[in-house]
């Protein structure tokens, strides 16, 4: 079993995000009108589950591709999550809402990307992968798996620091969920 070495990519990872781009990133959705999540492929998936939460928690939050998904301007989120920083469709996407005078909130483990280059803020999530070492690390997982990992992980936390802050909690959190189930 592999779990185990899993698990401690993860938390090398991890451990390297720095808890003020973290606390920054609650900041800025604590006080936006609303948010937007972007990303593709299986980061797409992890930071769409991280928009559920958020709405889960009262926000106005939509993933790109929602049906419901109202227009963007100045005072809401647009959260982005890359690995890379240089994923075309992502790219363009971001350059849309940057028009629009959204705030941009970029996450990727290139900080030199032109994603980040658009944002307003970033938080670097240096996750090694099969092709790509950090700082001599690479991750015995195939291709960005465990960025994707460490980015549901990362997301969860985030939502545990807006619960404690907000007085949210699991009950109030079930009453916003979906119950056409």
């Amino acid at each position: 079993m592999k779990f185990k070495e899993i698990l401690n990519e993860i938390k090398i990872v991890l451990e390297k995000v720095k808890e003020e781009d973290v606390d920054l990133l609650i900041d800025k959705i604590l006080n936006s009108n609303t948010i937007v999540t972007i990303g593709a492929g299986r980061v797409g998936m992890a930071i769409k589950g991280f928009a559920m939460r958020l709405g889960h928690l009262g926000n106005r939050s939509y993933h790109i591709g929602d049906t419901t998904l109202p227009g963007i301007a100045k005072n809401d989120l647009v959260i982005v999550a890359s690995g890379s920083g240089e994923t075309q469709t992502i790219f363009d996407l971001t350059s849309i809402a940057k028009k629009n005078d959204a705030t941009i909130f970029c996450i990727t483990g290139n900080s030199e990307s032109r994603i980040a280059n658009l944002s307003d803020y970033t938080l670097i999530v240096e996750a090694p992968s099969k092709v790509k070492e950090v700082d001599g690390f690479r991750s015995i997982q195939p291709m960005t798996t465990l960025n994707e990992q460490v980015l549901g992980i990362l997301f969860d936390s985030v939502i545990l620091k807006i619960m404690e802050k907000t007085g949210e909690n699991h009950d109030s959190m079930w009453q916003r969920h979906s119950n056409l189930e």
